[in-house]
């Protein structure tokens, strides 16, 4: 029987009834999820996200003092208050080694809010694409759920989707049934790195991804508040070999 693989371009598009028994991935790329992949990188014990600003504070405020890190964004800014923002390079062992993150961020706490009812949460970014895809190619129902930009879909999104997509069918050894936002995404992706050969576009280096993701509503974003830097830290492909996961229970990243 094929496995089921579908992409919802927002959030809003995946009913959380619909999410029941299937393993989701929240995808958002520029730049909750790839922050949450390098603060694990750097060695943060957990991350809990939170929807709203105050609730973060109210959550650092009852851990054990020196375990917390309040970081985040709003308008794509470091919170006022707020230790660190939402860029990656931020997180850094000096940062967050043996820390608990509290978290909250404009578009990627809500789209994980939307997946509690799935029956596994991961988290998802081209930094960790390759063991992701490890780690779905098991899986029998695969939601792949993007954040999008203040309600829009965004290109840096469903290009990440994309490619998920192609990597999993080109396993060759499992047939996935597909909706029809997981096949815009495929071919989403195979139009902007089109090659001649059955990979598509890989190898791909940061700089070629980047450019593209510049392109998108997230990444002109940045760029306009002056962290172009972010979204070439956010192309670094297969970078990382974790794969966080959000335990649906506790709504806490390990």
């Amino acid at each position: 029987m094929a496995q089921i693989l579908n992409v919802f371009a927002l959030p809003n598009l995946a009913a959380p009834e619909d999410l029941i028994e299937g393993t989701a991935v929240v995808i958002d790329v520029l730049r909750a999820c790839t922050t949450i992949i390098h603060a694990f990188e750097a060695g943060a014990s957990e991350v809990i996200p939170c929807l709203e600003v105050e609730e973060a504070r109210k959550t650092a405020s009852v851990l054990p003092q020196g375990q917390a890190v309040l970081g985040g964004e709003r308008g794509g800014l470091r919170i006022e208050g707020f230790d660190l923002g939402n860029s990656p390079e931020d997180y850094t062992p000096e940062t967050v080694s043996g820390k608990t993150i509290v978290f909250t961020t404009t578009n990627g706490t809500r789209a994980m809010q939307r997946c509690t009812k799935a029956r596994r949460v991961l988290i998802g970014a081209f930094a960790n694409a390759e063991a992701l895809c490890r780690k779905l190619a098991g899986e029998e129902i695969v939601h792949l759920v993007c954040a999008g930009t203040r309600g829009q879909m965004t290109n840096e999104d469903i290009l990440l989707a994309g490619l998920i997509v192609q990597r999993l069918q080109q396993r060759g050894d499992i047939q996935y049934t597909l909706n029809a936002q997981a096949i815009t995404a495929r071919e989403t992706w195979q139009a902007a790195f089109a090659l001649p050969h059955a990979l598509g576009a890989e190898p791909l280096g940061p700089e070629r991804l980047a450019a593209q993701l510049e392109t998108a509503t997230g990444g002109q974003d940045l760029i306009k508040i002056g962290l172009r830097r972010d979204i070439l830290v956010a192309a670094h492909l297969d970078q990382f070999q974790y794969v966080p996961e959000l335990d649906v229970e506790t709504f806490r990243i390990s």
